[in-house]
């Protein structure tokens, strides 16, 4: 193990220097940070009348992958955020 001196540095300059530095990532993980939204999930009927088309149109566009459905104990859900990327500008 190395020793580490320091030369004309007080306990408390020290303290300073690496409270200012925590204080720097600190800012500097602000400016990239971006909170994690929770997914979510609409039903069927849901996306059907969001979207103004029939049940049939969503099973036709799940086949073609068009829209992803996910499902969960026999139930048919689409996340908003795969609904969201499958509207496109035209």
């Amino acid at each position: 193990m190395q020793t580490v001196q320091f030369i004309s540095v007080t306990p408390d300059q020290l303290q300073n220097a690496i409270i200012e530095g925590v204080k720097t990532q600190l800012e500097s993980l602000k400016l990239h940070f971006e909170p994690k939204q929770p997914k979510t999930y609409l039903t069927r009927a849901e996306v059907s009348k969001m979207l103004n088309v029939s049940f049939v149109t969503l099973n036709k566009w799940n086949k073609t992958g068009r829209l992803k459905a996910v499902g969960i104990g026999g139930r048919v859900l689409y996340r908003q955020e795969d609904i969201d990327n499958a509207i496109v500008e035209i």
